[in-house]
C-alpha cells in the first residue's frame, strides 16, 4: 500500500457505492400511468357504429326490406318496358290502339242500351207474359250460339296462320282467341272445332289440341263479329300478328260479309247445378 492510498479522502471514495444507472423502462412505466385523452363526439360515434352489431330481429327486417325493394324494382322495370313500348310506337299505331279502346267502349255502351231496351219493353208491354216468353226465346238462341249448340252466320273475318317451321304453340293460339273475344267476337271455330267458354288448348308434339281434338297447321279461325273491330285488334303493336311473325309464321286476315260457323257442341247437362226456380 502506498502512501497516497492511505490518505483520508481516498478511503472515503472507496467506501461510497458506485452510481446506479438509470433503468430504461422507467419512462415507459410513467407513460402508461398517464390518463388516456378524452374521445371526441365523432370518435365515439364511429366507435359505436363499427364494427356493426346485428340482432336476429334486425336481420329479419333487413331481409324483408330487401325483398320488398327487389319486387318494387321489378314492377317499375316492367312498367317502364310497357311505357317505352308505347313511347316508341308510331303515330298510326297509337291511333289504332286508341280506336280499339273506343270500339270496346262503344260495344259495352251498345250492350247496356240493349239491356235497357229489353227492360223497358217488358215493363211497358200490355201482355208481359208473352213479352217475357219472346225475350226468353231470343235469349235462348243467343245462349245457344255462345254455348256452341246451334250454328251461326254473319259478318266477320277468316284468320289463317301458316306455320311451316312448327313454332306456333297452343298458348299463342289461345292468345289469338282471347284477343278476338275481347274485340267482340260472337262465335269462333278453329279447324272445325267450336270454341266455347270452357275451351282449352294444349301442345301435342308439333300439333295443337283444342278440347282434346288434334288440329294441324295451317290454323284457320272463322270468326263472326264486326270486321272493323276484329281485324285492328289483331294488328295492334305487340299483338297477335306480330307475335306470330316473330315465330316466322305467316298470318292472313280476310273480311267477309258472311261467315258460317257450323261446328257444334253437344249440350252438356250439369251434374249438380239446377235452376233456382225449380
Amino acid at each position: 500500500m502506498t502512501h497516497q492510498d492511505e490518505l483520508p479522502e481516498n478511503r472515503l471514495r472507496k467506501e461510497l457505492p458506485a452510481e446506479v444507472p438509470a433503468q430504461a423502462g422507467a419512462p415507459e412505466q410513467n407513460a402508461e400511468e398517464r390518463p388516456e385523452p378524452a374521445l371526441t363526439g365523432r370518435q365515439r360515434l364511429v366507435a359505436g357504429l363499427w364494427p356493426p352489431r346485428f340482432t336476429r330481429a334486425q336481420l329479419v327486417v333487413a331481409l324483408l326490406l330487401f325483398g320488398l325493394g327487389f319486387g318494387l324494382a321489378i314492377q317499375v322495370a316492367s312498367n317502364s318496358d310497357s311505357d317505352s313500348a308505347l313511347r316508341g310506337a308510331r303515330q298510326e299505331d297509337l291511333v289504332r290502339i286508341l280506336d280499339e279502346l273506343d270500339n270496346r267502349t262503344q260495344r259495352l255502351e251498345d250492350e247496356k242500351q240493349g239491356l235497357d231496351k229489353q227492360r223497358q219493353e217488358l215493363e211497358n208491354s200490355s201482355d208481359q207474359a208473352e213479352e217475357a216468353r219472346r225475350q226468353t226465346a231470343e235469349k235462348e238462341k243467343q245462349l245457344g250460339i255462345l254455348a256452341g249448340t246451334v250454328a251461326a252466320q254473319g259478318p266477320g273475318i277468316t284468320v289463317t296462320v301458316e306455320d311451316t317451321k312448327g313454332t306456333v304453340q297452343a298458348d299463342m293460339l289461345l292468345d289469338a282467341i282471347q284477343e278476338l273475344r275481347a274485340a267482340g267476337a260472337e262465335a269462333i271455330q278453329v279447324n272445325g272445332v267450336r270454341v266455347v267458354a270452357g275451351t282449352y288448348l294444349t301442345d301435342s308434339g308439333k300439333s295443337v289440341e283444342v278440347d282434346g281434338n288434334k288440329i294441324n297447321a295451317p290454323y284457320r279461325f272463322k270468326v263472326i263479329g264486326k270486321p272493323q273491330d276484329l281485324e285492328p285488334a289483331l294488328n295492334i303493336p305487340g299483338g297477335v300478328v306480330q307475335t306470330f311473325e316473330k315465330e316466322q309464321a305467316t298470318v292472313t286476315v280476310e273480311r267477309s260479309d258472311k261467315i258460317v260457323v257450323d261446328a257444334l257442341r253437344a249440350a252438356k247437362q250439369p251434374d249438380y247445378a239446377r235452376s233456382s226456380s225449380q
